[in-house]
């Protein structure tokens, strides 16, 4: 017990350390991404995808802010009457999420970090060349994952968007009508951007 008691006083003050002491880099700063988004489902195209992110270091190595991103890409919405899956338009959806990164190294020359967040997804609708496998657009609340690292002013990582799926009336890939058919929403974000602000402290 007096070990266990030991440790634990240890982590908290190796916490309030790290609560308490004052970062070489300016807290507020401004991440600007573009890259690729990879939906999941069979039939789904890969798009485009912009984000702009917000965020303010409460400590040294947790940044917290909102995440504004916009993506482009044609889901899944069904099979034709033989079990193929049909052609959809592409169109563009969002996201307005609520952030945290936490960063392994206080390096501004090299910060890996793991993050994520949750909040609303608006989900584009699919027009197919099927009226019974339209798919409706929606807003669902969702999640985010992800890895990456900063050098100075650029930014790269990976992303894991994970949104609840559409149900809606269409063909399975039995050719046969059912009501539930569903189109996945998740999906991968592979990003690159710089950071505006956020650079060392002028000593």
């Amino acid at each position: 017990m007096k070990k266990i008691s030991l440790f634990l006083c240890l982590t908290a003050l190796c916490f309030t350390a790290m609560a308490q002491s004052k970062s070489d880099l300016k807290p507020f700063k401004v991440d600007v991404s573009v890259g690729y988004a990879i939906p999941a489902g069979t039939g789904a195209k890969g798009g485009v995808l912009f984000a702009v992110e917000p965020k303010y270091a409460v400590i040294p190595n947790l940044s917290l802010g909102v995440r504004f991103e916009g993506a482009v890409v044609a889901r899944f919405g069904g099979y034709d009457p033989e079990g193929q899956p049909l052609e959809t338009d592409v169109k563009g959806s969002g996201s307005y999420l609520a952030t945290g990164d936490y960063y392994l190294m206080n390096n501004y020359a090299f910060r890996p970090f793991v993050g994520g967040g949750a909040g609303l997804f608006t989900v584009a609708g699919v027009e197919t060349n099927s009226t019974s496998g339209d798919v409706s657009a929606g807003a669902k609340f969702g999640g985010m994952i992800r890895a990456g690292i900063e050098a100075s002013h650029f930014r790269a990582g990976v992303e894991y968007n994970m949104i609840p799926k559409t149900t809606f009336t269409g063909y399975d890939s039995n050719g046969n009508i059912t009501t539930g058919l569903t189109s996945p929403n998740s999906y991968i974000g592979i990003k690159i951007g710089v950071c505006f602000g956020g650079g060392p402290l002028k000593k």
